[in-house]
């Protein structure tokens, strides 16, 4: 809706993860080597965890685009699965017939497919997002899975990725040997203020087809402190503040603007109020997971940053239950149908404001040809026009009266006839 005014060839803040926006923090980057060394190492299995909306999924996105074609990955995203669920899923990713067969003959068709990729020089991956939705017995399962294996290494990388309550589900007792199989693990923190103004600049030169548009440190400051430094509050907070700038066609945001923004945002529902935000910020900076450090470091010069958990410690970094989970979930449901509602309301009044703009310019017309209009003639030769000429006079009439260029300010502005 907004992107001609501001010359963008799409809404750069949009809730959908796109590789292409995704800014190189130092949280990000660190991930993305955690990623990649644990698969390049034929690491067993790697956990990412972050808070709900850090960016794990574009994150993810990010990493599975670079993969080179000699790779075959599987991906589930629905993870409301029991064990066998589960078995049979992985089976249809990879490209298997799991309908009809028993446990048994599933588990012997995903093992042979796997010796078939392996002789084909092809590593096999399979990503699990949304991992924190699996229960004990269908983590359980996956470590079943990781036990199809070489002489040399395994046929199967595991990747999990979840929010913080799958760190507290791994440290169960009864995952204990899945635990001593997790080689790489990180925990995904939010953005520090700095990182937040350039994470929103750098999103708006990636959409803008001119000259781009930009955030003031003060501004992103605002932001910063109302999304607590997590990305997919801040895209909701500055997609709002581009619809309303569009509305009132502004394209310069200061503290001001974002303040109603972000009462509109908590009066419709789309943002919690600010005393749960604050609630929920102070939990998680008491309650991050803390890193862990190996026993024995592995040499890897060439990645620096990266923090290997040896799986013979079993030691995996437990988090409590993310503060205010279920109403960020709730307003969350909340923000599409939100922010969707906001933009019927201002292309209605785009509407609107477009037809007084042509009434308008239909009524200048005519005062112009009013005011040249040549000297008046019998009454008897004008009868047939009267009824217009008297509907003209009185919109003319109305057009003095309140001077035009007054009149063209009210209308520009939005605001109603009396």
């Amino acid at each position: 809706m907004y992107e001609r005014f501001y010359q963008l060839r799409e809404r750069p803040f949009a809730l959908s993860p796109d590789p292409e926006y995704l800014y190189p923090s130092r949280v990000h980057q660190e991930a993305l080597d955690y990623l990649r060394y644990g698969i390049e190492s034929h690491a067993g299995f790697i956990v990412i965890t972050g808070e709900i909306g850090s960016g794990k999924t574009t994150l993810l996105q990010t990493l599975l685009r670079n993969l080179d074609n000699n790779t075959s990955v599987g991906r589930i995203v629905n993870t409301m699965l029991e064990p066998r669920e589960l078995l049979e899923t992985i089976m249809i990713d990879f490209g298997l017939d799991p309908s009809g067969r028993s446990k048994p003959l599933m588990l012997r068709d995903l093992s042979q497919y796997l010796v078939d990729q392996r002789l084909a020089g092809r590593p096999v991956l399979l990503v699990i997002d949304e991992a924190q939705n699996l229960g004990l017995a269908a983590l359980e399962e996956l470590r079943m899975l990781s036990n199809l294996e070489t002489e040399k290494s395994k046929l199967l990388q595991i990747v999990m990725v979840g929010q913080p309550d799958l760190r507290h589900k791994l440290a169960a007792p009864e995952l204990e040997q899945l635990r001593q199989r997790i080689t790489v693990s990180y925990h995904l923190p939010p953005l520090d203020a700095e990182e937040t103004g350039r994470y929103i600049n750098h999103r708006l030169r990636r959409a803008a087809l001119g000259a781009p548009i930009e955030f003031s440190r003060a501004t992103t400051d605002r932001i910063h402190a109302r999304s607590r430094g997590v990305p997919r509050i801040i895209n909701v907070i500055c997609d709002a503040a581009l619809l309303f700038g569009y509305a009132e066609e502004r394209r310069i945001f200061d503290e001001p603007m974002i303040a109603d923004v972000l009462e509109e945002l908590e009066t419709t529902g789309v943002l919690p109020p600010v005393r749960l935000a604050s609630q929920a910020a102070a939990a998680a900076v008491t309650e991050r997971p803390h890193p862990i450090a190996p026993p024995s470091p592995a040499p890897i010069e060439s990645r620096p940053n990266v923090d290997i958990r040896v799986g013979a410690t079993g030691a995996v970094a437990a988090a409590p239950p993310e503060a205010s989970d279920l109403a960020e979930r709730a307003a969350a449901e909340a923000r599409t149908a939100a922010l969707d509602q906001r933009e019927q309301a201002v292309r209605q009044r785009e509407n609107e404001i477009g037809e007084q703009r042509r009434v308008l310019a239909e009524e200048y017309r005519l005062l112009r040809a009013n005011r040249s209009a040549p000297p008046a003639v019998p009454a008897a030769d004008r009868q047939p026009d009267a009824r217009a000429a008297g509907l003209g006079a009185a919109r003319f009439e109305t057009v003095r009266a309140e001077g035009f260029w007054s009149r063209v300010k009210r209308i520009m502005l939005g605001v109603s006839a009396s």
